[in-house]
């Protein structure tokens, strides 16, 4: 059986394909639960990234490393 908090990354790093604001994505990703630690699995791995805009807003994007994961999960289910 597939790891279902792999699954969980994977989505969360095609929500964060397009680069959002920190604070919406603390609202949908962060979790209480310790079994499911989604947020924290993806920085651990080094796959998503924090940044200040322009404006001064604190961002979240992909890394490399997170882009090229989701590049080639994209690539497996075409």
């Amino acid at each position: 059986m597939a790891d279902p908090l792999q699954a969980l990354v994977d989505d969360l790093l095609e929500w964060v394909a397009t680069p959002r604001p920190y604070a919406e994505v603390m609202d949908a990703w962060r979790t209480s639960c310790p079994r499911l630690p989604v947020w924290e699995e993806a920085n651990r791995q080094g796959l998503l990234q924090c940044s200040r805009d322009a404006a001064g807003v604190e961002q979240v994007a992909l890394t490399p490393l997170g882009r090229e994961r989701l590049r080639a999960r994209r690539a497996y289910f075409q």
